[in-house]
């Protein structure tokens, strides 16, 4: 069946039902798991956000990939804890989208299967927020496993 399935991670409340999900395909066809959290950062792109926050900007960038690797790091010892062979990767970028960089990291890990979750907004919350699962569904190249929310 599948053989190397992608887990993309964030930190919401949703993370433990989608790492679970994805532990359970990987157990069930003995697959090959990679957990990969996306860093947008787009925001610190901007010339202007550097000028209004000179000294921050860095610090923030920090805080965000030192937590980003604690909790990747406890999402690999779930999985190894369930007997599963699994890997990290924290992906990042100041010029694409969270959904290209998940798809692009697919592509180049080579997955044949995309484990992510979908926090189920809608009307004018899902059109200001946005949608990386439903980005991700017209980007990816491989198959993809959509986790809803409660």
């Amino acid at each position: 069946m599948y053989k190397r399935i992608l887990v993309a991670v964030d930190e919401s409340f949703m993370t433990n039902r989608v790492l679970d999900t994805a532990i359970e395909l990987a157990k069930a066809s003995t697959a090959q798991l990679i957990v990969c959290h996306a860093i947008d950062e787009t925001i610190f792109a901007s010339r202007q956000m550097e000028m209004m926050l000179p000294n921050s900007v860095g610090k923030a960038e920090y805080k965000l990939r030192l937590g980003a690797s604690g909790f990747l790091g406890k999402a690999a010892d779930t999985a190894r804890a369930a007997g599963v062979e699994v890997e990290t990767r924290l992906i990042e970028s100041e010029v694409k989208h969270v959904s290209d960089m998940l798809a692009d990291a697919a592509e180049e890990w080579k997955a044949d299967l995309i484990v992510i979750g979908t926090h189920g907004r809608r009307g004018m919350e899902r059109f200001f927020v946005g949608s990386v699962a439903e980005r991700l569904v017209r980007k990816a190249e491989t198959s993809l496993l959509l986790v809803r929310g409660e």
